[in-house]
């Protein structure tokens, strides 16, 4: 499988892993000039590229980076994008300030990742019954702590 990006920008940035084996490649900011997210503000930021897969039954998963939100309180707004394998317009992120200071996005800056996963088409069904099970209805926190 590969995935075929194209830079919408000259100084846009292809995905990079940081290292052979790490399973999300670097996403970069594509910005003309540098922008500052204020505390609790979101701003989407531009990246440059659209993406054709050559396979349609995967998802493009846009996480945030640790170092940047354990550091630094900037996260993904939507926790985590998904780009549809047709999806063919601009990549954005929306990248959220959860800290107490500004912080400024420069281009090129590392903002999320991007980690390539496998998706199941199911058909969807009606029914007038669902099986039992031991868990039953109990839902968040039902399992304890």
């Amino acid at each position: 499988m590969k995935l075929l990006f194209r830079k919408l920008s000259s100084k846009a940035v292809l995905p990079v892993r940081a290292t052979p084996d790490s399973a999300g490649a670097d996403l970069c900011a594509c910005l003309e000039t540098p922008v500052t997210i204020a505390p609790g503000e979101t701003v989407m930021i531009p990246l440059g590229l659209t993406c054709q897969p050559t396979r349609k039954d995967i998802a493009l998963l846009v996480f945030p980076r640790s170092g940047l939100a354990s550091k630094h309180g900037i996260t993904l707004a939507n926790a985590v994008g998904v780009v549809d394998s047709d999806y063919r317009g601009e990549w954005h992120v929306p990248l959220h300030n959860i800290s107490a200071m500004p912080f400024t996005v420069e281009h090129g800056m590392r903002v999320a990742q991007l980690v390539v996963t496998p998706v199941l088409f199911p058909e969807m069904l009606e029914t007038d019954t669902i099986d039992e099970t031991a868990r039953g209805a109990g839902g968040f926190g039902s399992s304890g702590i």
